[in-house]
């Protein structure tokens, strides 16, 4: 008798196990999100380890703008804050990477909940700030 229920739960284990090897691809293979709970967790993580470039960048900005005196003191002051606000919103990112939040399209003039930046420019390094073709191919940037 406990033979033939130990059997019956094999099987039906065995049952339940090829259904899920089979639909698992199936539920893998969806279309790709470019705002996602994985892109807020990598813009996050990333958010968090690049943070120290808005000391170089908000200078060379300031500098370029207002002058060299600006840019060796309003544009460190400002780098120091935009670091510290980088970091906060990239633990953020990171501690709520599978919740989407309020406010936090893609657009920002859309409204409602998103896994969108809290912080714009997304990511500390953009097509604007591409010192040497460091961050981006030339032939990427469009012209």
């Amino acid at each position: 008798m406990k033979d033939l229920r130990m059997k019956k739960a094999l099987k039906l284990f065995l049952v339940m196990f090829m259904f899920t090897v089979v639909a698992a691809p199936a539920m893998a293979v969806e279309e790709y999100d470019e705002s996602g709970p994985l892109t807020k967790l990598s813009r996050g993580i990333a958010n968090v380890a690049f943070s120290p470039l808005e000391l170089l960048k908000h200078p060379y900005d300031v500098n370029k703008n207002m002058g060299a005196i600006p840019g060796i003191t309003y544009g460190v002051l400002r780098g120091v804050c935009f670091t510290v606000a980088r970091i906060g919103v990239g633990v953020i990112d990171i501690v709520t990477f599978p919740i989407p939040l309020p406010g936090c399209k893609d657009d920002p003039e859309d409204h409602g909940w998103g896994y969108g930046p809290l912080m714009r420019p997304a990511w500390v390094m953009d097509l604007e700030h591409n010192a040497f073709g460091f961050f981006y191919e030339e032939s990427v940037i469009a012209n």
